[in-house]
Parts: C-alpha cells; structure tokens; sequence
C-alpha cells in the first residue's frame, strides 16, 4: 500500500487488544475505511488487561493478512503498545494521520483506562505525536452487537482529522450498550473516582495444586455529573481528554516546601 504517497486521503492506523479478529476491531475497521486509507496492527491474540507491557524478552514477528490499494492488515504476537510502535518503526513510511484502537469489548471508564491493552495503544500514539483515540463499547460479550457504534465513532475520528487534538491529549471514548436511538449525545467529561474491589477465586488442579482467577467487581467512588461513569449510566457517549503526562501540578506547588539545595 502506499502509505506515503501523495492522496487525499488521510492515512488511518488500527488496533486493539482483543485481536485481530475481534468482532469490535472488524467494526472499527469498516468505519475507517470510508474515511481514508486504513493500516491495521493487531495482537493476534487477546491482550486485555497488558496496559503499556511491551516485549523485551522474546523475538516480535509479524504476519500479514491482508493488502490492496489503501488497506493492509498484519497481526503482532506482541501487546497493543508493540503493535503501534512496530507499525510506526517497520511498516509505516510515515506517521499516519491519526491512530484508533478499539472498538475494545467492554468498558475502559475510571480507572480501568490504568489497565487497558486498548488506551496504552492510544498513549503510544499520543507520544508519537500522533491524533489518537480509544473506543470502548460498554458491553464485554465476544459476540456483543455493535452497530450502534458506527455513526459515532465515525463522526468522532473525522472531528479530530478536521480539527486535531491539544498537543500531548488523546480521547478516551466510552460507549454505552443501547440501541442508536437511545443515545443522547456526547458528553464531553472528567474520568470518575471508583476502584476494583479485587479478590481470588482460588481452585485445585487435577493433582491437589492450587490456581487462582482474578475475580472482583467495579465500585465508584464520589458523585457528579460530569464523569464518565454517568454519562454511561444516562445513555451518553463518554468522551474524556486525557494526557500520557502523569505529573500533579497541584501537588508540585504544594511540595515546593520540601525542595533544599545540595
């Protein structure tokens, strides 16, 4: 494909971290490509919950599956992170014009985006300087219909094509699981405050030694109507600008006490 010729067209890249061949990424696939030229890079197995793992042990190879005039799909043994940097590094002959990862099975509202395979690709894209945005579909079933994602998530990638984004800024888009008709609107909000009240279900193997599956539920923390966790709960599409720069300003004018010189 010529992802460095002259065109039109903006140059789109595509991921995930539920796998090339997640019903959620063929979605967002198909929504790209009626917008410009499309590059795909995905696990080419599930990688929900590797957050900004990347491989530094074993060998990363990549497989193609797919090319034509505008369009080319290659699946990665790596995370959602190494997929993004070894399509910029190995396939790209440039950056593309912006980056989306999704549509993830599930939701990756408060603290989940600390978590998610899905948002460490967005960060690494944000890094590269690179317009970028995570779609969520709050609905974790492998087979969950997600038709009522594509206007949105259309719309959403062509604004930030026509506009761009602040610099150092990506999108965190959570979608909830309601038919198009339902959806109010967009909600333009902060990530609310919530926690993962975690425990392990703990299980015998066939020869007496004992395994554990993670287990636990989502518990939100403190009210308002300006979070994500609400805009889900009243059929919004949640959208929060956030920023791979983790650094507290607040906190850094309150600890200016502390510094003293060597």
């Amino acid at each position: 494909m010529e992802n460095d010729t002259n065109s039109d067209k903006p140059l789109i890249f595509v991921t995930n971290d539920d796998g090339i061949h997640a019903h959620g990424i063929r979605m967002l696939i198909e929504q790209m490509r009626k917008i410009g030229k499309v590059v795909v890079v995905a696990p080419d197995k599930p990688q929900s919950g590797t957050a900004h793992a990347i491989t530094i042990h074993t060998p990363l190879r990549l497989k193609f599956h797919a090319g034509e005039p505008g369009y080319e799909e290659y699946s990665c043994n790596g995370t959602p992170a190494d997929c993004v940097k070894l399509g910029f590094k190995v396939i790209m002959k440039r950056h593309p014009d912006l980056l989306v990862s999704g549509i993830n099975h599930g939701s990756n509202s408060s603290v989940s985006i600390i978590y998610s395979g899905t948002m460490a690709a967005v960060f690494e894209g944000a890094m590269a300087g690179v317009p970028s945005i995570g779609f969520s579909f709050n609905n974790y079933s492998p087979d969950a219909g997600m038709e009522s994602c594509a206007a949105i998530v259309s719309k959403i990638a062509q604004k930030v094509l026509d506009e761009g984004l602040p610099e150092g800024v990506c999108l965190n888009v959570n979608i909830p699981d309601v038919p198009e008709n339902e959806l109010k609107g967009i909600s333009i909000c902060r990530q609310a405050g919530g926690t993962w009240q975690e425990d392990f279900d703990e299980r015998l193997d066939p020869i007496g030694r004992k395994y554990y599956w993670l287990t636990g539920i989502f518990v939100k923390t403190g009210n308002g109507n300006d979070t994500d966790e609400w805009a889900l709960e009243n059929n919004y599409v949640a959208v929060v600008p956030v920023q791979f720069d983790f650094t507290s300003h607040e906190a850094m004018a309150a600890l200016k006490s502390w510094e003293t010189d060597a």
